[in-house]
């Protein structure tokens, strides 16, 4: 027997129909002695039926059957400990670093569980100093997201001497494996973009930049995280009136319209040009970095966008620097008679030479006009580095002329 206040939604009822069990896919309570009941019958029909208080000695709820455990002990503790990874960023907010091969810095970890991990959704560019270890930072965040469930696909582009580095450090110290996009992973893809086949990749960026094919297939697909290392090569100028982007700069933008979180990262992001900064900073808030660039007007605020850190302020846990503190002054010295003719001779050859550049840039040639500038400036520098070392590039080309 079951009373009408013990029939509920989910339940199996047996009674409802004369030697038959229901489903009950709802109820609805019409006053103390009667409800109407929806359910759905073995046959899969569904039908619906009037239940009184004198229905109740033929109503009976069938138990549940009780859930077997007779299940693999090993695949269970596989799977619990499973899902206890799953969740352990509930528990411990800094679960990326215990689990990684690294020791962490006091800034490091202020970057990653700061700015970045509070950024929905980061655009934001790490200008640390050389040193500060931008790559761990970078690595502890892929992680930390990827331990959080929010980063399945990642794609990092960095200059072409780096991407095997950032292959061994995050597999090294973070466990991750990315694959390098290389002309043979591209090859391998039949009618398939790689971009959609390999979730984690790391590329080069003048690979993306000047391949139209590449670029095609990455309009086309989307990623939770795009990581850019030496991002200040995206760069974009005014000549005149006229906005000239590089190619490395218009991968930039699209890369900006394809990912959820852009992380860029460089040592150097301003050259002292503002309007070429501006330009840059337009890759992560192309409106509030919008036109060009007009003294006193234009927004030069990175709040919230960027953090730059110098060695000076880099500390240890202990809050000993990082590094040596440096010194800069400058030290006077006299030219002998002989040092001051050759620094002379070279400097009125230089400026010479440089006339007879500028002759062929203006005549047309100027890809050889660059390359003769190029040089020059080289010689000059060497000339203001050491008497040694303009005497050897004396001495080199007066072998070539022999």
């Amino acid at each position: 027997m079951a009373r009408l206040e013990d029939i509920h939604q989910e339940l199996r009822v047996t009674g409802v129909i004369p030697g038959q069990t229901v489903k009950i896919l709802g109820v609805q309570r019409q006053g103390m002695d009667t409800i109407t009941v929806t359910y759905e019958a073995p046959d899969g029909m569904l039908g619906r039926r009037v239940l009184g208080r004198e229905d109740e000695n033929s109503l009976s709820v069938e138990a549940a059957a009780a859930r077997p455990f007779d299940a693999d002990p090993q695949t269970y503790k596989l799977v619990a400990e499973g899902q206890r990874i799953r969740l352990a960023g509930l528990a411990d907010p800094m679960l990326a670093v215990t689990t990684s091969d690294i020791q962490p810095l006091p800034h490091q970890l202020r970057a990653v569980y700061g700015p970045l991990l509070d950024g929905r959704p980061l655009r934001f560019l790490l200008a640390d100093d050389p040193g500060a270890g931008k790559t761990i930072m970078a690595g502890l965040y892929i992680k930390e997201l990827m331990l959080r469930g929010d980063l399945e696909r990642c794609m990092i582009v960095a200059p072409g001497g780096l991407v095997e580095q950032w292959q061994e450090e995050l597999l090294e110290k973070f466990g991750i494996r990315f694959e390098l996009l290389t002309r043979q992973l591209i090859d391998a893809q039949v009618d398939q973009s790689v971009f959609q086949t390999h979730p984690l990749l790391i590329a080069r960026m003048d690979q993306l930049a000047r391949n139209d094919d590449l670029q095609q297939q990455l309009k086309h697909s989307d990623w939770d995280l795009v990581v850019v290392d030496e991002a200040h090569r995206m760069s974009a100028s005014y000549f005149g009136d006229e906005l000239k982007k590089t190619k490395r700069y218009l991968l930039g933008e699209l890369l900006g319209q394809r990912t959820r979180h852009l992380l860029l990262m460089s040592a150097t992001p301003h050259s002292g040009n503002e309007a070429s900064f501006q330009l840059f900073m337009a890759l992560l808030d192309s409106d509030r970095f919008a036109g060009r660039y007009r003294e006193g007007v234009s927004s030069t605020e990175t709040k919230g966008l960027m953090r730059r850190m110098t060695k000076e302020e880099l500390l240890t846990f202990e809050g000993k620097p990082l590094f040596p503190e440096r010194h800069a002054y400058t030290v006077p010295y006299t030219l002998s008679p002989t040092e001051r003719e050759l620094y002379e001779r070279v400097t009125e050859y230089v400026r010479e030479q440089m006339g007879r550049a500028q002759q062929l840039i203006d005549t047309g040639d100027s890809r050889r006009g660059t390359t003769v500038g190029f040089a020059l400036t080289v010689l000059q520098r060497r000339l203001a580095s050491s008497p040694e070392a303009i005497l050897k590039s004396l001495e080199r080309r007066h072998r070539k002329l022999q």
